[in-house]
């Protein structure tokens, strides 16, 4: 499953530059592209099943056991995410962009508000920082959900229930705080369900019943359905109706519509599972090109690809070919030439972006993430280390 990881993050680069396919095409194709966010709820979906998969058998709420939860996710997900976001600010300190503080005062209190994950609770800040980093802010509220709702599952048989109830929180929350204008604290539907945990949870619990279905089941079957294939279909059908939604001001795309609320957290999520479970059980072209080194390479540095492929990296980046441009342009005015310049397109500029924030993804992978990752699981922190029986892995 570890190439899936790149294609949701690449589907989320091509939704957040969609605007590059507006010239030459009709508006509709633009608006499909711009649905492409959907690789968050591949996430969604994927960290539900994964944390599932590898937890739920073994799962006794201990503090030992906790502990140790709790220092591989942070191994997983922290020390990348807190050095880009120092670096996010630290270019806001050197170069003045408002972009990434929005405009808003006090940058030191945001950084401090990005780090540690509560600027996704305010609709006033969610988009601050590395502004794509409001799913880590979903993403830890599930890991942190993820032994109640194991426990409540296992102990009592509540598992079906837990969604509607904190969906019904979150409901409460935006009904208590509409009229309360403390930073956006809950305080706008569309935020309230579109980028919270409360919100968005239905797509984590779909991945949940996936693994559990697994682990009982197993990987095999015996019906021909090709689950990889229509749930890959049925994931852009629902790409396709959330491009026919039209926008709600302030916001830009069809999902945060009341039709595209429900296509996205509701519907959308259960093809992902029917597609998950396809490439789990099924042996097709898709998982053998998924499963290759390169692909696997891309979708291990995929987190980081996430994390800077908006922001200040790819505006460095991107000025540079534009300074490239401009200098080339400069020298044909000097040679009285009328040519092309390689730097002249903006897609052509796109794809060079993509490519190099890959390359220098999977280099801050090698050399920074994966030691630290391999570093802190093997460190004391919040629980005296313990070699893992040979073959066992997290």
């Amino acid at each position: 499953m570890t190439g899936v990881r790149a294609l949701a993050a690449y589907l989320v680069f091509i939704s957040h530059f969609a605007e590059v396919f507006d010239g030459g095409f009709p508006h509709i194709i633009q608006r499909f592209f711009g649905e492409f966010h959907i690789g968050v709820s591949i996430f969604f979906v994927l960290s539900g099943f994964l944390i599932t998969f590898r937890y739920y058998n073994s799962f006794h709420l201990t503090g030992a056991w906790f502990r140790q939860y709790l220092k591989n996710r942070v191994a997983r997900i922290y020390p990348m995410y807190f050095l880009l976001t120092i670096a996010a600010f630290a270019y806001f300190f050197i170069t003045g962009d408002a972009k990434v503080t929005k405009g808003l005062p006090n940058p030191v209190g945001l950084m401090f508000m990005n780090i540690t994950f509560v600027r996704g609770f305010f609709y006033q800040y969610w988009d601050t920082g590395i502004a794509q980093g409001w799913s880590l802010t979903v993403e830890e509220c599930f890991y942190f959900s993820a032994p109640i709702i194991f426990l409540i599952a296992k102990k009592y048989g509540k598992f079906y229930i837990q969604p509607v109830i904190i969906t019904l929180f979150a409901i409460v929350m935006f009904l208590i705080f509409r009229n309360i204008n403390w930073h956006g604290f809950f305080g706008e539907f569309s935020f309230v369900m579109v980028f919270t945990f409360f919100g968005r949870c239905f797509e984590f619990f779909v991945g949940v019943q996936l693994a559990r279905y697994v682990l009982k089941n197993g990987f095999k079957r015996t019906n021909k359905i090709s689950f990889t294939y229509v749930g890959f279909i049925m994931i852009f059908v629902c790409v396709f109706v959330m491009a026919l939604q039209t926008p709600i001001a302030p916001w830009l795309f069809g999902l945060e519509t009341p039709i595209g609320i429900i296509t996205n957290n509701y519907v959308l999520c259960i093809m992902v599972a029917f597609f998950f479970y396809g490439i789990l059980t099924e042996e097709t072209s898709f998982k053998k090109l998924l499963a290759t080194p390169f692909v696997e390479l891309l979708g291990k540095s995929s987190y980081i690809f996430y994390l800077i492929h908006l922001g200040w990296m790819y505006t460095l980046i991107m000025g540079s070919f534009n300074q490239l441009n401009d200098y080339i342009f400069t020298l044909y005015d000097k040679w009285q030439k009328d040519w092309i310049s390689p730097f002249q397109y903006d897609w052509v500029n796109l794809l060079l972006v993509f490519i190099v924030l890959n390359a220098v993804s999977i280099c801050l992978f090698k050399l920074i993430e994966e030691p630290l990752n391999h570093t802190i699981r093997k460190s004391n922190f919040l629980i005296k280390y313990k070699p893992r029986p040979k073959g066992i892995t997290d």
